[in-house]
């Protein structure tokens, strides 16, 4: 149930960023966004961060990519540094 909170919140969050972000966000991009979320939920890092990381590679990753972006990040090494920079996860 916290998750599903969390997710709820963090849509409400990303959509409320900006609207120019929240034009182009697509419910592919949140879900996509939602994954990778939980996939970096014990990393370490504060719930801010993990969702700038994660908007960040989702904005890199072309619209028509099948890999999560958990997936597409270990193939990616400048783009995960560039959006670990964006962050500030490290």
């Amino acid at each position: 149930m916290k998750l599903a909170s969390f997710a709820l919140l963090l849509a409400g969050s990303v959509l409320a960023g900006g609207t120019a972000l929240a034009q182009q966000m697509t419910a592919d991009d949140l879900k996509w966004i939602n994954q990778c979320i939980g996939d970096n939920k014990d990393q370490g890092a504060k719930p801010d961060i993990v969702r700038k990381y994660c908007v960040c590679m989702n904005e890199k990753m072309d619209d028509n990519e099948a890999k999560s972006i958990s997936q597409w990040e270990k193939t990616h090494p400048k783009e995960r540094a560039a959006c670990d920079k964006v962050a500030g996860w490290k």
